[in-house]
């Protein structure tokens, strides 16, 4: 007697689909079982209708079918500060704008505002995970909460006031109340998020690192941003960044180091040896001319490298699919070497890379069955992406975010045709050119 049809959630049928995990498969007129938020099954179309009843059913005859992308550093609520104050140096840029432009707005609707916008453009561009680094992570959490987009959270740390808190003892007492608020959440983790090695004191970060082994939470920081950071390391330490973090004990398995652009061989070598893991950030890295960061040859010696967008302030957009492709370009560049980040290990960057960078390598980055159902599907049926030979060259190097039409978190369909389901874009985008007004009537020119 044949066996009755399984009833499932939702049953996603797509020309393509690219599950990551092995790397650089591609399976054709294939689909994905999600039962429970999670993933059933993989296989054939035709095999899926047979063997599953969904009560809803998508069907993607144009499009490939991607585990939800991962942007492992950004700042989600800068976004209100787009565009304020671009093509400029870094320090600054952060001096004469960011910063006084931050000590006078940022607060709690500020954070709130700017994280939804943030969220609204990521999810539009299949970004279904975000690591953020920003004030008021209570509000951040909230937010993403609310709309159902997956988050590991920054418990900021900082050496000088803001309105969130007065000083380093104040930051991590209130992040690691938000740690417990947020224990065993689905949607929410966090991470200790100590801003850079010029901003945070010695004291703070032996206290992290403690804390770090303790609840084991990544250290999510700016390292090696900028070669001028590295000069100033050696004046007032003695020694470069890196070198101080390992001093102290947080070059380890947990240490997100964000941009690294100035990385000699021993310092490759050593987050190597340590398990450290990089998050790239190529266009902020460009757009402050801060310096390459050696992707490839962190590659080779077995360093995790992840990709991330920055913040909105300094890229300018959340766009993680466009920040695939540059990095596999200017990888290619920095390298002389074409072959240098094919397109199946960018996108897996993009993916399981940054989930295994925030310790949810067995939750999400890939569409294996167990996971949770994190998924993107990318319309390439447009004329910008015909014809298609290689589904995984045409998303990486042709593709756009405007090509991304259904986003799911957990099985949940957050996007649907280019619609986003949680989240209203009108009072979004109102309240985002209330903020500007505001803004800009204070910004020295």
């Amino acid at each position: 007697m044949q066996a009755q049809p399984r009833e499932i959630d939702t049953l996603i049928e797509a020309h393509w689909v690219i599950p990551v995990e092995p790397d650089g498969v591609v399976h054709e007129d294939h689909a994905v079982a999600i039962d429970d938020g999670r993933i059933l099954d993989l296989l054939p179309s035709g095999e899926a209708r047979a063997r599953y009843r969904a009560r809803t059913i998508r069907e993607l005859p144009d499009h490939v079918l991607i585990p939800g992308l991962v942007n492992a550093h950004t700042h989600a609520a800068m976004t209100l500060l787009r565009g304020l104050a671009d093509d400029l140096p870094l320090m600054r840029w952060l001096k004469e704008h960011i910063w006084p432009a931050e000590a006078r707005w940022v607060g709690a609707e500020f954070t709130r505002d700017g994280t939804q916008l943030a969220m609204a453009e990521m999810l539009r561009g299949g970004t279904t995970c975000f690591n953020d680094m920003y004030f008021f992570p209570d509000v951040v959490a909230r937010a993403a909460s609310a709309c159902g987009m997956r988050a590991c959270v920054g418990l900021i740390v900082i050496d000088f006031p803001s309105a969130w808190a007065a000083d380093w003892e104040e930051y991590l007492s209130k992040g690691l109340a938000l740690h417990d608020r947020y224990r065993g959440d689905p949607l929410i983790r966090t991470a200790f998020a100590p801003h850079a090695p010029y901003s945070v004191g010695d004291a703070a970060l032996a206290r992290i690192r403690t804390l770090s082994d303790e609840l084991d939470l990544p250290v999510h920081m700016h390292v090696h941003e900028t070669a001028d950071e590295v000069r100033r390391s050696e004046q007032e330490h003695g020694m470069r960044p890196l070198q101080r973090l390992h001093a102290l004990g947080l070059v380890s398995p947990a240490l997100l180091g964000v941009h690294m652009t100035q990385l000699t061989e021993d310092e490759i070598g050593l987050l190597a040896e340590t398990g450290a893991q990089v998050i790239h950030c190529p266009e902020s890295n460009l757009k402050l001319a801060s310096g390459f960061c050696p992707v490839e040859r962190l590659a080779r010696a077995g360093v995790n490298v992840a990709l991330g967008t920055d913040g909105a302030a300094s890229n300018n957009d959340l766009d993680l699919l466009g920040e695939t492709r540059s990095a596999a370009l200017l990888a290619k560049a920095v390298a002389g070497d074409a072959a240098a980040l094919p397109a199946a290990r960018a996108l897996r960057m993009a993916t399981l890379n940054g989930a295994r960078a925030l310790g949810l390598g067995e939750e999400i980055g890939s569409l294996e069955p167990g996971k949770a159902a994190d998924l993107v599907a990318v319309d390439l049926g447009e004329l910008e992406t015909e014809p298609v030979y290689h589904p995984i060259s045409q998303l990486i190097y042709a593709a756009g975010r405007h090509q991304v039409t259904d986003v799911w978190v957990a099985g949940r369909a957050l996007l649907e045709e280019r619609v986003l389901t949680t989240l209203d874009p009108i009072p979004v985008r109102e309240r985002a050119r209330a903020w500007r007004a505001r803004i800009a009537a204070t910004d020295p020119e």
